[in-house]
């Protein structure tokens, strides 16, 4: 990433920043714009209050199941829009979208295998809610343990550290990552054990990522999570914004 268009990029964040009171900035960087110039993010961020479980959540949670096992099969749900460009990313990376797959589709391949979504706790099972309903893999972080104001968006490196949420130390080279000041926090994949969602989480940041250029769907996905977190975490100050 050249330090002058970063430099710019930079300005140009924390001047939206400023205006519209975010608490987050997203520097999306030359390596991805250039194997996906398409790319369209969103960044939700609210303050919340997490539970074990909602019931309620889970008969929204499903019911979307119901549909997936009537309508896909494990061998379409690579044809849905935002898990085939996805993959498509992770192949121009250099990365088996078979072996690491996005975090949509292995959420939703689960539902069709015959087997329960994981129950985490409410954020976590909201955030997944809103993956498999448009298809794209959701970073849902605790963002009190960020490290700095700024995440990243760039291609992992060959021996870069990185904790997996329950997958141990992963191998996220060729894989897109979010790295704060300390290092990577996010992927398609998995997001990591430094970053996680927890039931002492007070702010939450969720980025959705694009990689099929759909603003409108991407949209439609970060509003389904201001929904879902209002309704079931208490969500205070809850927005989003869109990136490039």
């Amino acid at each position: 990433m050249s330090s002058c268009r970063c430099s710019e990029r930079e300005k140009t964040e924390t001047s939206l920043k400023k205006k519209d009171n975010r608490n987050v900035e997203i520097i999306v960087e030359d390596k991805i714009e250039t194997v996906c110039p398409s790319f369209v993010g969103a960044c939700v961020e609210a303050d919340v209050e997490n539970s074990a479980y909602s019931e309620e959540l889970w008969k929204l949670i499903d019911e979307q199941c119901e549909k997936f096992r009537q309508t896909l099969t494990t061998d379409t749900v690579k044809d849905i829009s935002a898990i085939a460009a996805t993959r498509r990313v992770y192949k121009a990376c250099g990365k088996d979208p078979s072996r690491y797959r996005p975090s949509s589709e292995a959420l939703i391949r689960r539902v069709l295998q015959g087997k329960q979504l994981y129950q985490i706790d409410t954020l976590v099972d909201l955030i997944n809610l809103a993956s498999i309903t448009y298809g794209y893999s959701i970073g849902g972080f605790d963002a009190e343990k960020f490290s700095g104001d700024t995440l990243s968006l760039g291609v992992g490196r060959e021996g870069e550290p990185y904790e997996g949420i329950g997958r141990g130390m992963l191998n996220i080279a060729g894989l897109p990552v979010y790295r704060d000041a300390i290092g990577g926090v996010g992927t398609p994949t998995s997001d990591n054990e430094r970053t996680k969602m927890g039931l002492a989480t007070r702010r939450l940041v969720a980025l959705v990522n694009g990689y099929d250029g759909n603003e409108e769907t991407v949209r439609a996905t970060a509003q389904l999570i201001v929904q879902l977190v209002e309704r079931f975490c208490n969500g205070r100050n809850a927005r989003y914004f869109i990136y490039r």
